[in-house]
């Protein structure tokens, strides 16, 4: 089997991985293989244990060769955790040529230039950088520039940074259980990928993908990525805060959640109370009222801390897309009704787009995102593309992980 693609979504609560054939006929993709694993040695979605990792990889990608009857070597993976930042830069170059028409070399130099500054601390390092807009001779909100005339080329940017030390467990991580790196993406821009169409991304939208350990946002206006933080809470924490509440078992904790959770209680469950039986202790009893009210609290948080980088982002953006909800997080019921109310926007969930036999599961956005930027990069007439000057820009971005592959 020829063209196969591997992504690789190393979560905290799971590593997953998935595998896809790219048709001959270019009529699209078929999954092959799909496994997962529980993690270890991932705190709050970055890696602290690389070897640990390691291992589980291992166990995942065992499992994807011995269903896929395929030799995986190279694969597509994600960066997560709350070391990742974002900082806006400017560009500034002189138009070369005597006619004074912008080429390629005239973008590439001015994306160089808005690289050229000193990043805080001594131990980060640049992701991609995304270009928000070009500006000729004073002449704002140009997109493509190739072709035009002028005497001055600038650009406003996003610049994506990370942790040196964390993106290098990452690859420690992968390059151990004798892989290759085909791309490393951030998760936020992964699942951004799977569950947006540009309609949305050009109208202005906000991705949450609220994770085990960790909340991914990515934002995006006029088609550009204009902001990405990773929040460092996510739905693990309301399965901790349940089993502090109810005085229970993780395990317990988690399939109560799963069961019985919700952010806001219908009329109809405001005085039910559960009873559930508990091996080689006395039964646990609960009301629906106080399980919400723990749930809601811990959602509401994150919600808040959305609101607060939402206000970060200057001009505020309108974003009449609204938000979009993916991740395992986004199961609770009824989370889209407390999300609208928290953040005084549209809201929808977002599940994976062009895999259907996943039947929407919210908790493999990041993975389809990773196997879609595959699917993007080896395809000449892509479904989802970055404009191409971006595209060029982030192709040098990926030079840095380049390095560490043998």
């Amino acid at each position: 089997m020829s063209n196969i693609i591997t992504g690789l979504d190393i979560g905290t609560g799971s590593i997953k991985g998935l595998v896809v054939a790219k048709r001959q006929d270019s009529s699209g993709f078929d999954i092959v293989s799909k496994a997962e694993k529980f993690s270890l040695g991932i705190r709050k979605g970055t890696i602290m244990d690389p070897e640990e990792v390691s291992k589980n990889v291992r166990w995942v990608l065992n499992n994807l060769q011995q269903e896929s009857e395929e030799r995986i070597e190279k694969i597509y993976v994600n960066l997560n955790g709350g070391h990742i930042f974002c900082l806006p830069s400017r560009g500034s170059v002189v138009i070369s040529r005597a006619d004074q028409k912008i080429s390629q070399e005239d973008i590439d130099r001015v994306m160089q230039s808005a690289r050229a500054f000193s990043l805080p601390g001594n131990n980060n390092e640049i992701l991609g950088v995304f270009p928000k807009e070009f500006i000729v001779d004073g002449q704002k909100g140009i997109k493509e520039p190739f072709g035009m005339k002028g005497i001055r080329l600038e650009t406003e940017v996003l610049v994506l940074c990370a942790f040196s030390p964390y993106v290098k467990n990452l690859t420690e991580a992968i390059l151990n259980s004798d892989l290759q790196i085909e791309d490393i993406v951030p998760s936020a821009l992964a699942a951004g990928k799977a569950v947006l169409t540009p309609e949305q991304k050009e109208l202005g939208v906000i991705t949450v993908d609220i994770g085990a350990g960790a909340t991914s946002l990515a934002v995006y206006n006029e088609g550009d990525l204009i902001h990405s933080v990773v929040i460092p809470i996510g739905s693990s924490l309301i399965t901790q805060d349940i089993a502090i509440g109810l005085q229970t078992e993780i395990d317990i904790a988690e399939k109560i959640k799963n069961k019985f959770g919700s952010c806001i209680l219908t009329n109809s469950n405001k005085n039910k109370k559960e009873k559930i039986a508990v091996e080689d202790s006395s039964p646990i009893v609960f009301s629906h009222k106080m399980l919400e009210k723990i749930i809601s609290s811990r959602v509401s948080e994150i919600f808040s801390l959305v609101q607060k980088e939402l206000k970060k982002i200057s001009p505020q953006p309108m974003l009449p897309a609204g938000v979009v909800l993916t991740g395992g997080g986004a199961k609770i019921p009824k989370i889209v009704d407390l999300a609208k109310k928290e953040l005084k926007l549209p809201v929808r969930i977002g599940k994976p787009q062009f895999f259907s036999e996943l039947n929407g599961d919210t908790r493999m956005s990041t993975l389809c995102g990773l196997v879609m930027e595959g699917i993007e990069s080896t395809d000449n007439e892509p479904q989802i593309k970055f404009p191409n000057f971006a595209k060029k820009i982030l192709e040098k971005a990926k030079n840095f992980f380049k390095a560490f592959v043998p």
